[in-house]
């Protein structure tokens, strides 16, 4: 069990960028972008083709960030320069990109089981460097030898990129372009009174969204060892789910801490599955399921918890006004608080 949710954690926090790219789309744009499901499928398919064909794995995911930007700045392209609805550009470039990533990969499936990838560099520089034994070892004092893996190369690795690229989102969006990106998304008709082009802003942040979910795909599918065509399937609602639990969880009452919220959000969701996957009449069929029930539970729940402190103020401000009352009696003022009362 300890091992499956460390596990979880190492694809959580490489699945975190995917999510970090639904926030700025759906939280910041306030943009329905459902190109995700394909856009994930083309940083995988992008950089899996390159590296089966022998090109340097960070080169083959630098050019499969390039490839999500491309696919978001089309939807951006066919929402503002076509005027399609918001869900339908997305949903048109999504049923494109399925025959894109087939045409990218000449084949439904690509195995790199037998490539050298980001994820295997970084495991071959970790034992290299000793630290497989030296991490044993510190398991060993503590108990925990046989428990967890002492392979932590590819969790610390992951959480340095994924930390940066957070570091990174905040930054950028404190800087001019940056509010601007923000306040199309709040209120686009105040932007355009300043003569604002909000056209280009929602291009631009439907490209850098896009481009960190070709990323993570491009991660995941090193991390897996294939790029399949049809990994992309429910990836908008994962990320959604991501979003909604970070923000349950942790909050999101600034960019810092909402930006932070999204990577729990992506960890949670995939410790819930991993947990899930573990009683006895779930199959891995019901990922699906799991993940839908996950997410109204999160849509629903907030809410549930929002009336119930609302049903509780409400009743400890009718309790002080009746104390007050007995207490003005007690003193002898029946008329004020008689007419207190009325």
């Amino acid at each position: 069990m300890a091992g499956a949710i460390f596990s979880s954690v190492e694809a959580g926090i490489i699945y975190a960028i995917m999510a970090l790219g639904v926030y700025l789309s759906f939280r910041i744009l306030d943009f329905p972008d459902l190109t995700v499901d394909g856009s994930f499928v083309t940083g995988a398919a992008t950089a899996a083709i390159l590296i089966f064909n022998g090109h340097d794995p960070l080169l083959a995911t630098i050019i499969a960030i390039f490839a999500g930007f491309l696919a978001g700045v089309c939807t951006g392209l066919l929402h503002t320069k076509g005027k399609i609805n918001p869900l339908l550009s997305g949903i048109l470039m999504m049923i494109a990109l399925y025959s894109i990533n087939l045409r990218i990969m000449d084949r439904p499936n690509v195995s790199l089981l037998t490539q050298e990838t980001l994820i295997t560099k970084i495991q071959n520089a970790w034992s290299e460097l000793g630290l497989s034994d030296a991490m044993g070892s510190l398991l060993a004092a503590i108990g925990l030898d046989g428990v967890l893996p002492t392979s932590w190369g590819i969790l610390l690795v992951m959480c340095i990129v994924t930390l940066g690229i957070k570091l990174l989102i905040d930054a950028f969006l404190k800087t001019e372009v940056g509010l601007a990106l923000r306040a199309t998304g709040d209120n686009e008709g105040m932007v355009q009174s300043f003569s604002a082009n909000t056209n280009s802003m929602k291009v631009l942040g439907l490209g850098i969204s896009n481009a960190l979910v070709a990323l993570s795909g491009a991660l995941v599918a090193q991390y897996n060892g294939s790029s399949d065509v049809g990994m992309g399937i429910g990836m908008i609602v994962i990320g959604l789910a991501s979003v909604i639990i970070g923000e349950a969880v942790f909050g999101a009452k600034t960019i810092i801490r909402a930006t932070f919220a999204v990577i729990g959000g992506a960890i949670i969701y995939r410790i819930i599955i991993t947990l899930a996957m573990q009683v006895k009449f779930l199959e891995t069929g019901d990922m699906k399921l799991i993940t839908a029930i996950i997410v109204i539970i999160a849509l629903i729940l907030p809410k549930m918890l929002d009336k119930q402190k609302e049903k509780r103020r409400k009743q400890k401000r009718l309790r002080d006004l009746h104390i007050q009352n007995e207490q003005v009696i007690s003193t002898g003022g029946e008329g004020l608080a008689t007419a207190k009362a009325d």
